[in-house]
């Protein structure tokens, strides 16, 4: 028996106090209860972390890491209690204002109407973007390619996306998956490995003036790196089941 549709956004935060209450609010207002995963964050925005749970209780919900974690690893904090809590589907969407929470009902249809599937967002860029990150980014999208023989990811480096939780949840207690920055590209390739579908919705993203970005130039490119030629051998070892799925489809 399929279980209800039953979503929560899960926000991973690491510094970003000026934007997340406007986020919290539109999040709310699409009938979203939200799970803010503080990955310890400095006091300040901590403060209004705990002001926005204390303000909305039960619609909104605190998770405090005392530590900085990474990325990575306040998603997946965030995904094992929204399990927890009895939800089917996470929404994860980032906390640095780059992303378009007007495009969360779309992502929510989709999700319900596909609900073993992943959806992804398919960031649509205007000119705001660094085109040094621009041409990063596909360099990632051709290792994804080759590591999943397909094209079926057309952009895994978007924080904007819906995971059905029972699969990716029984993922997470089996698999390795990288803590920071490289969290978002491997458990979408992993998923895929695994059989999920992976639909892709566009979203509008920009790069706000003056936001704040923890994406450290050398050495997460130096985990991606890394990620990309853990995820290369581990292609190989899946290879045959990879050709046969590829070929029956």
């Amino acid at each position: 028996m399929t279980p209800p549709f039953s979503p929560v956004a899960v926000v991973p935060v690491f510094n970003h106090p000026q934007a997340i209450a406007g986020l919290v609010a539109v999040l709310r207002g699409h009938g979203l209860p939200v799970l803010l995963v503080d990955d310890g964050s400095e006091p300040g925005c901590a403060a209004v972390l705990r002001g926005l749970a204390d303000a909305a209780p039960g619609d909104v919900v605190l998770l405090r890491l005392e530590h900085n974690q990474g990325k990575g690893a306040a998603v997946m904090a965030g995904l094992r209690e929204a399990g927890r809590r009895g939800h089917s589907h996470a929404l994860q969407i980032d906390a640095d204002g780059q992303h378009d929470p007007a495009d969360v009902p779309r992502f929510l249809a989709m999700a319900r109407e596909t609900p073993g599937a992943v959806i992804n967002g398919r960031p649509v860029y205007d000119a705001s973007v660094p085109r040094g990150r621009l041409y990063g980014r596909y360099l990632t999208h051709v290792w994804v390619w080759i590591n999943t023989l397909s094209l079926e990811i057309s952009d895994s480096m978007c924080g904007f996306r819906v995971y059905p939780l029972a699969p990716t949840l029984a993922l997470l207690e089996t698999a390795h998956i990288g803590r920071r920055m490289d969290f978002d590209t491997e458990v979408l390739v992993r998923l895929h490995w695994r059989g999920l579908a992976v639909r892709d919705c566009p979203t509008r993203v920009v790069y706000p003036q003056g936001g704040v970005s923890h994406f450290r130039m050398l050495r997460d490119n130096l985990r991606i790196s890394a990620m990309h030629t853990r995820l290369f051998f581990g292609m190989l070892l899946r290879l045959p089941r990879l050709l046969a799925r590829k070929v029956a489809g």
